[in-house]
């Protein structure tokens, strides 16, 4: 079994969803010791933003005439989705940056929305490819959105929802610290749900 855990804030050591997406990996590695994790920090190990000459790689990848740096732009593509496709179960660690999810979470997903290797067209509409995997999502929030006035104002949880769903998978599950950003007692009571969450959500794995 392979995991893929990918982390994608930019607060470095004083981060809420790497310090609890690390968390989620070692309960994981502690209830399955073999299985194997593959770590992309997308903060360390930038990916470019999505490009006309970057995106026709996934059609016609690698071609001779191209230069060198759209080249190797092609071929982290490949990689990108290859790590993907081949992992059994996600741990991504994602922040919630204005509402929505970093810019930096956004280009990874971009480069493995792929046609025909995470999705295809057919003539009832699109269909996602990659149905048998289970994704958990670390959200870290400043405030609170999961319930009350700012509900409508969270487009991180329901970007990321329905972006998996589109590529097949429904098996997607929330690990949530919010109000990280209202003083020492509140952030440590968010860190405190979100790590009783990891222990349920290890401890009951969806059913297949």
């Amino acid at each position: 079994m392979k995991l893929l855990h990918i982390d994608s804030s930019i607060m470095g050591n004083a981060s809420v969803s790497r310090e609890l997406s690390a968390a989620v990996v070692a309960a994981i590695k502690a209830d399955r010791p073999d299985i194997q994790v593959t770590y992309r920090d997308l903060i360390a190990e930038e990916v470019s933003h999505l490009s006309g000459p970057i995106a026709a790689g996934f059609r016609q990848p690698q071609q001779a005439d191209l230069a060198p740096d759209i080249l190797a732009e092609q071929q982290l593509s490949e990689t990108l989705v290859t790590e993907f496709l081949a992992s059994d179960i996600l741990v991504i660690g994602a922040p919630m940056y204005n509402f929505s999810v970093p810019t930096q979470l956004k280009s990874w997903l971009d480069r493995i929305a792929q046609v025909n290797r995470t999705f295809k067209y057919t003539d009832k509409g699109p269909i996602g490819l990659t149905q048998d995997k289970h994704i958990i999502v670390v959200s870290a929030r400043g405030g609170f959105y999961a319930d009350g006035t700012f509900q409508d104002m969270d487009f991180q949880e329901r970007y990321l929802r329905a972006f998996f769903a589109f590529l097949g998978v429904a098996d997607v599950e929330f690990v949530r610290a919010e109000g990280v950003s209202k003083g020492d007692q509140v952030r440590r009571a968010g860190i405190e749900s979100a790590l009783s969450s990891i222990r349920n959500i290890v401890t009951n794995p969806p059913a297949k």
